[in-house]
């Protein structure tokens, strides 16, 4: 069976976990990232294109796992390698539809037009379309024909999804960029608009007569002191008393 071009056939069959364990992994939207995208209307068109994609994702999913569960890989006639292989595929592809895919979708959901969640979300199905694939390969050399058109059915499913997202992701990369350009513009068209602050100047005026250095005050002189009164005419001065002397 021709598998799609876009499928590289060196990778690895067990990507989808490590884009899996990526994509749970990966950074979760910020509180103002998750702000501006509440801010910003999302047009009705770009809803429904979404709504549309998961509901056929999520189809395709549906039918997959229940072809994997029909699939009896253990009456294939090869080798037991062989077939603990291909076991481990559908196993792996089972785990990731029923666990990392519904939670992107639903990030998706909320969020319709966050670009990081829609890059994880196509990196899943690229993943996908390559074990999918793998496991096609080998039910078409050892499985029965309806067990083949079943799984290729699933296969076409997620690669005419991933298409679609990859157009989608397009479409709101370029409508990203003509939104930062706008407002880059009406940025500096706003900065331009706002008055320049008048420079302070000095004015020095040549015939302002030079100001008079201030005089220095004298610090006040001190009181003199009265002098002693002398007594008059006639009058003895008494000598000032003595303290007794102490006695020997």
């Amino acid at each position: 069976m021709k598998r799609p071009s876009s499928i590289p056939l060196s990778l690895s069959p067990f990507l989808l976990c490590i884009a899996a364990a990526w994509g749970q992994s990966g950074p979760a939207p910020t509180a103002n990232s998750a702000n501006l995208q509440s801010t910003q209307p999302v047009s009705y068109a770009s809803v429904t294109q979404l709504n549309g994609l998961l509901a056929q994702l999520e189809a395709s999913s549906k039918n997959t796992q229940a072809d994997l569960a029909k699939l009896r890989i253990e009456r294939w006639k090869t080798s037991g390698a062989s077939k603990k292989e291909t076991l481990g595929k559908a196993d792996s592809v089972q785990r990731n539809l029923q666990g990392t895919l519904p939670d992107i979708i639903a990030q998706l959901r909320g969020t319709p037009e966050d670009l990081p969640a829609t890059f994880r979300l196509y990196r899943i199905l690229d993943a996908l379309c390559d074990v999918v694939g793998s496991v096609a390969e080998d039910t078409g050399a050892f499985g029965s024909k309806d067990e083949l058109q079943s799984i290729s059915n699933d296969l076409n499913g997620f690669d005419g999804t991933r298409k679609q997202l990859a157009q989608r992701m397009e479409t709101l990369s370029a409508a990203k960029e003509a939104e930062i350009t706008r407002l880059r513009a009406d940025l500096r068209t706003a900065q331009a608009a706002v008055p320049a602050a008048p420079a302070k100047k000095i004015v020095v005026d040549d015939n302002e007569p030079a100001k008079k250095p201030a005089v220095k005050k004298k610090p006040a002189a001190k009181p003199a002191t009265p002098p002693t009164a002398k007594p008059a005419a006639g009058q003895t001065q008494t000598p000032p008393a003595q303290a007794p002397a102490k006695p020997q």
